[in-house]
């Protein structure tokens, strides 16, 4: 049984008493959303060139709009969520993925480099908004016991972009052009509002529903302890993910045409993390956490160790990429600890993420930058996920001294 108690429960009703049926289909619109998403975030990352050549700018100076996509992310998340108080859920859905469509295929058409760094904020507004509301709207579907599963089934489909729909659009804008690939994503995002308008039915908002109820979760420790957790706890994977590529052939000595193999390794490790610790949040969601830390700490290091050995260079990087599996349970928890001012807390968990990603990245460029080789991240972040652990250990404590008095 989860760690979970009754007054935490969602207060907001979207679907009655749904079948099994119903429960799927919404499930899988509200994945293929978050496919689209995970796709439109990472394929940039795979045409930086051709954006680059494409705008005459530098390959670097193209990177500034991943920082801007991220950017809208952290921005965006909070902002709508207050905004939207009063909004029906399904309503809100369709909207964010109205804008990340619009975001996408403007992006398609940006006829300078200003203008499409400006279009991918745009288009990152949405991102944690809709990842927030669709787990909860997961959530509320299925028993308590089954919630933190249903969180992962939304999450699945980010997990089978970094491994599918990534390279799939990275290799259309490729060979093709890469406005192709964004034409794509919008794609996706036109086919999940589609979705959602066909088996979402619509929902009530509680009465009581507010700006000043949703800021209310700024008002709870617990909320800023496990946006903590995933802020710094999580880094350690983006050190590590970030420079891999540089890992897999300076350090173990592969060839370049090993890095799309252990990039695969590592969405691979991202769904079975995915899918393993949907299951274990809902026996345990503080248990899974916890663990998971723990676990990072261990494979974090013992890839810094062994990084020079291809064979453990790539076992610790699926492993690294099951690291993934406390996520479900993060974002459960916020949903949680943040009572009746659910949303805001629940896509504020992406502005962490994405602050987590900036984290590693700028600390394992650090340790690069003083000397250090690329397997040194993993020592980046096993010392992140120590600290993650420490935030944890100290949310836990708050919350038995508070139960106890």
């Amino acid at each position: 049984m989860s760690d979970i108690t009754a007054d935490v429960i969602d207060s907001q009703t979207v679907i009655e008493a749904p079948s099994r049926a119903a429960i799927a289909l919404v499930t899988l619109a509200l994945a293929v959303g978050s496919f689209g998403i995970g796709t439109g975030e990472f394929v940039i990352m795979g045409l930086l060139p051709n954006v680059a050549d494409a705008f005459g700018v530098t390959t670097p100076q193209a990177g500034h709009v991943i920082s801007a996509y991220a950017l809208g992310v952290v921005v965006g998340a909070p902002i709508i969520a207050i905004l939207a108080a009063k909004m029906a859920r399904r309503t809100l859905l369709l909207l964010m993925m109205a804008i990340f469509a619009a975001g996408n295929i403007s992006s398609a058409f940006a006829p300078t480099f200003e203008s499409f760094a400006a279009l991918r904020f745009i288009t990152g507004l949405p991102h944690g908004a809709y990842f927030g509301v669709a787990a909860l709207v997961a959530a509320s579907m299925v028993p308590v016991h089954r919630r933190v599963r249903a969180v992962g089934q939304v999450m699945l489909g980010l997990t089978i972009a970094t491994l599918i729909g990534t390279p799939i659009a990275t290799f259309l804008g490729q060979i093709l052009n890469w406005r192709a690939a964004f034409m794509m994503v919008g794609g996706i995002g036109l086919a999940t509002m589609l979705l959602i308008a066909l088996f979402l039915p619509k929902d009530q908002v509680e009465e009581g529903a507010s700006i000043t109820r949703e800021l209310g979760a700024l008002k709870r420790i617990q909320v800023w302890l496990t946006l903590g957790i995933a802020a710094v706890g999580f880094g350690g994977m983006f050190s590590v993910f970030s420079y891999v590529a540089t890992t897999t052939t300076q350090v173990a000595g592969l060839g370049t045409a090993m890095v799309p193999v252990v990039l695969a390794l590592f969405g691979i490790g991202m769904n079975v993390g995915n899918v393993v610790g949907s299951r274990l949040g809902d026996l345990s969601i503080k248990g899974t956490i916890g663990g998971m830390m723990v676990f990072n700490v261990i494979v974090m290091t013992l890839f810094s160790l062994t990084a020079a050995n291809p064979v453990m260079l790539c076992l610790c990087v699926f492993l690294i990429g099951c690291g993934f599996a406390a996520c479900p349970a993060v974002q459960t928890r916020l949903m949680d600890v943040a009572a009746d001012a659910q949303t805001l807390a629940a896509a504020s968990n992406h502005s962490a993420f994405n602050i987590a990603n900036a984290l590693g990245a700028w600390l394992g460029g650090m340790v690069i930058a003083w000397g250090f080789t690329a397997a040194a991240t993993g020592y980046v972040g096993a010392v992140l996920s120590v600290l993650g652990l420490i935030v944890f250990g100290i949310s836990v404590a708050l919350e038995r001294n508070s139960r106890s008095a």
